[in-house]
């Protein structure tokens, strides 16, 4: 684990003034909670303050949630016991530590990216396993997110890492019409593992 990025996002959570706020979910997740299953195991990745894992934990997942800072995971954890709810937090580097090949039927990623970790997402899902997945786009309207490009999608670049599943939502509108409406500055995607027939 890298102790420069630990140290760092551990700084940022423990000077949050909004710790005590209860953390939303992503909006792909939010919009789109009809799509889940009945029950499941759930990992939400790089889950800072774990809204979603919360979300799914409420839904009555397995849920998960993995962080690199030991500090929110500790916030996250509270909170679960404070929603009565239950979260399992871990301290985890999820590049060092990737998740098992078809270990969860649920994964949610928001505003985070590290394109080497798409192949892993995807094994990572059981066969009709389902990945949330939100982050911020270089075509733009605010300034919200990351300054480094490298830290944003191309256009339609989450269609194409996603190639080989089922696309069942997807938003990205770039600059597109009327900019003070619609989903900006990011974009979204729900997609599924295909289910194995066997004839």
């Amino acid at each position: 684990m890298s102790e420069i990025t630990q140290e760092k996002w551990d700084a940022i959570y423990s000077n949050s003034g909004s710790n005590r706020d209860h953390p939303k979910p992503a909006k792909v997740l939010f919009e789109n909670r009809h799509l889940l299953p009945r029950r499941g195991r759930s990992l939400e990745v790089a889950c800072g303050r774990g809204g979603n894992a919360l979300l799914l934990a409420g839904h009555g997942f397995e849920s998960h949630a993995w962080d690199i800072s030991s500090v929110v995971i500790d916030q996250l954890q509270k909170m679960a016991e404070q929603s009565t709810v239950t979260v399992s937090g871990e301290v985890r580097d999820i590049m060092a530590q990737p998740p098992k090949a078809q270990s969860f039927d649920v994964i949610v990623v928001s505003h985070f990216l590290e394109r080497g970790l798409f192949a892993c997402l995807r094994e990572a899902l059981r066969p009709g396993g389902l990945l949330f997945y939100q982050t911020f786009t270089r075509t733009c309207v605010s300034s919200a997110g990351p300054t480094n490009e490298e830290y944003r999608l191309a256009d339609n670049e989450l269609l194409a890492v996603c190639q080989g599943m089922q696309v069942l939502v997807y938003r990205e509108e770039g600059r597109v019409g009327d900019l003070d409406e619609g989903v900006r500055d990011v974009a979204m995607i729900v997609s599924q593992i295909p289910i194995e027939i066997n004839t």
